[in-house]
């Protein structure tokens, strides 16, 4: 809190697109509020803050900050885009690192100020091109459904790559952290996960086991196609989510065949047995009458159900390999102007910066935008503006 800022820094400003500078530091009004973003945030590594005035109240409010912070620039720009998230533009940047977006009013936003009783904004990288939707699996124990993932991995082993999971459990014999799961305490995993950086979670045994936010972004920015193994609450929780993903529920013939499987594998007791039995009754219920998958197989044989498989998901004979596409990285110079036409943003880096005539300004596709907080919000594109006409040229496309 403290006293209302000079009107020759804030001054009366308009909903949308408009800013003013100050050294660092960029003003956006959202409504009542007006964020202020820039100066360093006080921890070793210089990152940019944010602080927001409101104008009603005549008072400062120090949010709380979820997400990756951003390190300050020399100079940033921002935009305010449908009320909700205000995009940042680092100057001194290439385009790997200099689009961000500082979310104030997403579903994701509301969800944790109802949990802190707080002010929140939350950061989200903006990352240029897409990637293929992460595939969430489901279906009770003994349906077949890590060995249909197995023959996927083996087939396509560069497409495809898992998400390490979380644990508080300790690790066992020859198991590596990051490898075979993140071990974490379980007071920095329960903050985690109130802070939402976490897809699912579930206590098992008086162990935190879950699926990371980023655990799964860091398997796209390889280039691969996540697979989520998890039970139909996970999935649920998955779902719930800002990732966006595909749903599929692989389901038995029948309850009689899923309990002769269980039966036949003979790895467990009759209690074990009974216990699985009781779980998968449910999760076929859910499965099948919630409408949260969007698509359910039935392993009635092995190779016909591995074959639809690959049918909805796109793979076809000779595809051995994920379609990488590395956008082209762009730098952009402390000195830059934006506007916003539409669904647009036009970055003018001005030629006496930018020595490349002919590449002086871009232009920011964001009508494609998915995901954002607290994971990675991807879809961007970045096109070359053709001087002579001010138009953008769909034949340079950068991402």
């Amino acid at each position: 809190m403290g006293e209302a800022p000079a009107d020759s820094f804030l001054g009366d400003f308009l909903n949308g697109v408009d800013l003013k500078s100050k050294g660092q530091e960029t003003a956006i009004c959202v409504g009542s509020k007006i964020y202020v973003i820039g100066g360093a945030d006080l921890e070793s590594t210089p990152l940019i803050g944010v602080r927001i005035f409101d104008k009603s109240s005549g008072e400062w409010i120090n949010p709380i900050v979820l997400g990756t912070k951003p390190k300050l620039s020399n100079s940033h720009s921002a935009v305010l885009l449908n009320g909700d998230r205000i995009l940042v533009i680092k100057g001194n940047s290439n385009s790997d690192d200099c689009f961000w977006f500082l979310e104030v009013g997403t579903p994701f936003i509301e969800e944790q100020e109802r949990t802190y009783g707080n002010e929140v904004v939350a950061w989200s990288k903006g990352v240029l091109g897409n990637v293929e939707k992460p595939i969430v699996i489901s279906g009770p124990s003994g349906v077949g459904k890590g060995t249909l993932i197995s023959k996927l991995m083996i087939e396509f082993p560069s497409m495809f790559g898992f998400s390490v999971s979380h644990t508080t459990r300790a690790p066992r014999e020859k198991e590596q952290n990051g490898i075979h799961y993140h071990f974490s305490d379980r007071s920095v995993m329960e903050s985690d996960i109130k802070d939402g950086k976490f897809l699912e979670f579930a206590s098992v045994h008086g162990n935190l086991y879950g699926t990371s936010v980023e655990a799964v972004e860091v398997v796209a920015d390889a280039g691969k196609r996540c697979i989520l193994d998890i039970d139909v609450q996970g999935a649920r929780s998955v779902r719930a989510s800002s990732l966006d993903a595909i749903f599929i529920f692989i389901s038995p013939p029948s309850f009689e065949e899923l309990e002769k499987r269980l039966r036949a594998r003979a790895t467990e007791t009759e209690e074990q047995i009974q216990k699985r039995l009781r779980n998968a009754r449910a999760e076929l219920e859910q499965g099948k009458s919630s409408g949260l998958f969007d698509h359910i197989l039935v392993n009635d044989d092995l190779e016909s159900c591995y074959e639809n498989l690959k049918k909805l998901l796109g793979l076809t004979e000779g595809v051995k390999t994920a379609r990488k596409t590395y956008p082209e990285l762009v730098d952009l110079p402390i000195e830059h102007s934006v506007s916003k036409i539409d669904q647009k943003i036009l970055i003018n880096c001005g030629a006496a910066e930018y020595h490349k005539a002919s590449n002086n300004m871009y232009a920011l596709d964001l009508s494609l935008l998915k995901g954002g907080a607290p994971g990675r919000t991807r879809g961007l594109n970045l096109y070359v503006v053709d001087p002579s006409t001010d138009r953008v040229n769909g034949n340079n496309q950068l991402s």
